[in-house]
């Protein structure tokens, strides 16, 4: 004889397996969309000012370049080289990992191309001996803001402190084949490319492997300028830079 008491007990066992399952095709589902499409992060620093701001949250597309195994977390998948490749253009804002380390996430410009040579001479910048125009826009806060003319036609504003910091004067930089030059438009308070190891051991930038490219940057999707804490919930509204929601990121 059947005891009707175990139907209760196993319903809710038979319950609780289809959340568990739900919840990890979930996960799966995440991440898949998060490896292979998009994914989102967070600037954490200046060194992209004025283009990126500390606060914005951004989309990078996973698919722009292809894929390696850092597209992936921890680099579970792996993958030798890139799959379905697609180079990189002068001017992208693109995520990379740090090559001193190939964990820690960098965002700079592509500057230059696999066989560039690239220098920064006084300040301004030089592609193949060809110096990359730079307009003077306005001065703000102590900086100067100039409008940036790459080879190809891309053009952006950078900040400017002076002319004669520590990386305003560099040797000649040669871009091996497969790698990239990367400058972060805030060009006096940016650990990109022109610092090798060399220069600094610890976290080294130098020409970045294309094999280290995450993806390039789309465009935000919500930005907070964090004056608020966050069981500040009232003041919340105000925190948010309301003009920068949906910014394509050029």
């Amino acid at each position: 004889m059947n005891n009707t008491n175990d139907l209760p007990e196993k319903g809710a066992e038979n319950e609780w397996m289809e959340l568990v399952k739900t919840a990890v095709i979930a996960v799966l589902l995440a991440l898949l969309i998060r490896s292979t499409i998009a994914e989102p992060f967070n600037i954490p620093s200046g060194s992209m000012k004025p283009t990126l701001l500390v606060g914005d949250y951004l989309f990078v597309s996973k698919y722009a370049y292809g894929y390696s195994r850092y597209s992936f977390p921890m680099g579970v998948v792996p993958i030798p080289g890139r799959v379905w490749a697609n180079k990189p253009e002068r001017g992208d804002v693109a995520v990379f990992k740090l090559p001193s380390d190939n964990k820690t996430d960098y965002i700079k410009r592509v500057i230059g191309m696999p066989g560039d040579k690239i220098q920064v001479r006084n300040g301004l910048l030089y592609i193949n001996g060809q110096n990359a125009p730079r307009e003077f826009i306005r001065s703000e806060d102590g900086l100067k803001i100039y409008k940036q003319t790459l080879p190809n036609g891309v053009s952006f504003n950078i900040y400017e402190e002076s002319d004669n910091g520590r990386l305003d004067n560099t040797r000649i930089y040669t871009i091996p084949e497969n790698h990239f030059f990367m400058m972060g438009d805030n060009r006096d308070n940016s650990q990109d490319s022109r610092v090798t190891p060399d220069i600094n051991s610890s976290q080294w930038v130098g020409p970045v492997p294309f094999e280290n490219f995450v993806g390039r940057a789309e465009f935000t999707f919500f930005s907070t300028n964090g004056s608020a804490h966050l069981w500040e919930f009232w003041k919340w509204p105000w925190t948010v830079r309301y003009d920068r929601l949906l910014d394509a990121i050029k």
